[in-house]
């Protein structure tokens, strides 16, 4: 045919209407337009063949880096062989055996054999994955060539004051998808260790948004480094890579494992406010009257609920308050499709959001899930969908790759981590020997102190600002305490003032900031004593990585377990059932992986020295005992009269 029609019909749902776009084409111009498509097309793919090739050729002759350390080498074939048997390993490997590069590099050496074609590094903090970028940074120094991205959160990219994703408010927006290809196409083709600043200046350069560009960019790289959200998370994982549900040659490099399980139960949890259906209500009640109506017959729910509950109950049946939801939601969507912008317009789409993820969750929640009602810390009433084992869900999303390495400092007891980390019985795991010499460290556990709640007195605080001040006085030096809590980091706090110079103090929010400024104060070679007190499980607990003499010593006050609340009595009363171990699993292993996260801030690397008091009894409970690495073998007793000297013992050896 010389010429062809081309009709586009839009119908409308609601009054069955029809509107017709005609239009008359000649082969030339389709052709032509055709041909033009190709062409754009070929340099993508000549980009990905050539690219692939010289990329395999590069890391077929790339050799490891550095001499193995002890066990490094049966850590690395351990990698490497999971992946190519289709499997999950599961590595506690303690601080300084250089889990980082055991993982990357034997999964890189499987791509080059054509075993996968991408490989995600997943991690829960940014400094993790800045240690990522120099793990893949040193082995292109040694001649691999290798595209590598970070992905960064939209909020923290984004060029405006705000947030606002619309071409009116945003001139990266109006036009991006016109310019976005040539501006990916730039940077891939000139870069391969593609970070933020990076991202930014591409997009800057050819006027597109950061973080959209960031996502096409993962298209054409071998290696994504990012948050686990971007594999895990219902609501924000990369469907690109991961929506056909299907099992690709992928590998998901995890890690700090032991972070993924709470943040699995709350990815994969979902909490309705009753005062959020009466505050979007009163935002909406002049501009639509059915959604309204629909928000009132929620909240009357939700009302019905509160008076029948008391301060806690749990549900068995919510089918009639759910079916009010999707009948809400309808409405919701009907009104979000018309596009009128009100006050409020933004927490109106937020709590749209929530609905969703509510009802997403509602649809998966099974045996492994309960459903309640209570009130939160600001006495606001609440219904809550929470994912007490998160093991199904995780095991979906890894089923999606050919093979996950998961790994971490503290991952003991390693069959807890199998059970909740989507592990199989014939999946694999590695304990990795640690590389320090015993004798450069004293670890003590004092056996005349606790934080037992029962016993917290002020003559038992005393115990503790007593045992603060021995140690520490022993060396010139820096130290980190570790308390269960605030309120008990505060109440030592008051009593070591009057006793100890040069102590610092955790605040509730740091900003990034004041963070940096407080690790900045622990320097080489100080002059003075300096004693910071943080809380276990806070943002000094892990990730922090205070080198040679910057930190010589750590006391952890308490065994650190959660404190008691309705969530943990659940997850008590569901692991009781299932594993006849409740206790363990809702408290013991969270506050254990508490302590040996904050116990290995103080040795980083083999030249480290330094000491470690662990104060209370409890620790020498058999509960507690098996749960301790190997490497903490052999520790010594002391009582608050004979830890200074036992210390000053210690020193004088290392001298």
């Amino acid at each position: 045919l010389e010429t062809i029609g081309v009709r586009m019909t839009y119908c409308n749902i609601e009054t069955e209407g029809l509107l017709y776009f005609d239009e008359t084409y000649s082969f030339g111009e389709i052709e032509a337009w055709f041909l033009n498509l190709v062409d754009e097309f070929s340099k993508w793919a000549a980009f990905v063949y050539s690219w692939s090739k010289e990329r395999n050729e590069e890391i077929k002759k790339l050799q490891f880096p550095f001499a193995y350390r002890e066990g490094q080498r049966d850590l690395v074939t351990g990698v490497y062989r999971t992946i190519i048997r289709n499997k999950k390993l599961f590595i506690e490997a303690p601080t300084g055996v250089g889990k980082t590069l055991s993982t990357v590099f034997p999964a890189v050496k499987a791509m080059g054999e054509g075993f996968l074609t991408k490989i995600f590094y997943l991690t829960a903090k940014t400094i993790t994955r800045t240690v990522a970028e120099e793990a893949f940074s040193i082995l292109k120094s040694k001649g691999l060539k290798f595209k590598v991205v970070t992905i960064t959160a939209k909020e923290k990219v984004c060029c405006n004051e705000q947030v606002d994703c619309n071409p009116v408010t945003c001139d990266r927006a109006k036009g991006h998808f016109d310019r976005v290809n040539d501006a990916v196409y730039d940077l891939i083709t000139s870069e391969s260790e593609i970070n933020r600043d990076l991202i930014e200046q591409y997009a800057a350069k050819h006027c597109v948004c950061p973080f959209e560009m960031s996502l096409d960019i993962t298209y054409w790289c071998d290696a994504i480094i990012c948050d686990y959200n971007y594999v895990f998370d219902p609501n924000v994982y990369l469907r690109r890579f991961f929506a056909e549900d299907k099992k690709l040659p992928y590998c998901f490099l995890v890690d700090e494992a032991h972070n993924l399980v709470d943040r699995a139960r709350e990815m994969y949890s979902a909490t309705l406010y009753k005062s959020d259906f009466l505050h979007v209500k009163s935002l909406v009640k002049e501009y639509n009257t059915k959604l309204r109506k629909r928000l009132d017959v929620c909240n009357k729910d939700m009302l019905e609920m509160k008076r029948e509950s008391g301060d806690f109950q749990i549900l068995t049946d919510i089918g009639d308050f759910v079916l009010h939801l999707m009948r809400l939601v309808t409405e919701y969507e009907e009104f979000l499709q018309e596009g009128e912008q009100t006050e409020g317009m933004d927490e109106i789409v937020e709590f749209y959001m929530e609905l969703r993820h509510f009802m997403n969750m509602y649809e998966i929640h099974d045996e492994r899930y309960v459903i309640y009602v209570d009130y939160d810390n600001d006495n606001e009433f609440r219904i809550k969908l929470m994912c007490v084992d998160p093991s199904k869900n995780l095991k979906n999303c890894l089923e999606r790759g050919k093979s996950a390495i998961l790994f971490s400092a503290t991952l003991l007891p390693i069959h807890y981590y199998k059970d909740h980390l989507g592990g199989e019985p014939e999946d694999y795991a590695i304990y990795a020997p640690s590389p320090f010499e015993t004798k450069k460290r004293l670890l003590m556990i004092a056996t005349d102190v606790t934080t037992k709640y029962t016993r917290r007195t002020v003559a038992e605080s005393s115990k503790i600002v007593d045992y603060i001040k021995s140690i520490t006085e022993a060396k010139v030096g820096n130290y980190l305490v570790f308390f269960p809590s605030y309120k008990m980091m505060n109440e030592v706090f008051e009593l070591a003032m009057e006793e100890l110079d040069g102590i610092i103090m955790q605040g509730s929010s740091m900003s990034e900031s004041e963070k940096e400024e407080f690790l900045d104060g622990f320097v080489e070679n100080p002059e003075r004593t300096r004693i910071g007190f943080c809380v276990m499980g806070g943002i000094f607990g892990e990730g922090i990585g205070l080198k040679k003499n910057r930190l010589i010593g750590v006391v952890i006050v308490g065994t650190g377990l959660p404190m008691v609340c309705n969530e943990r009595e659940l997850m008590r009363s569901y692991y009781q059932e299932m594993k006849g171990a409740g206790f363990d699993y809702a408290y013991l292993y969270q506050g254990m992986n508490k302590v040996l996260q904050s116990a290995g801030r103080v040795i980083r690397t083999t030249e480290d020295e330094g000491v470690i008091a662990l104060l209370d009894e409890r620790f020498l409970q058999a509960q507690y005992q098996a749960l301790f690495p190997r490497e903490w073998n052999p520790y010594c007793l002391v009582k608050k009269e004979t830890v200074k000297s036992t210390v000053e013992e210690f020193w004088r050896s290392r001298k």
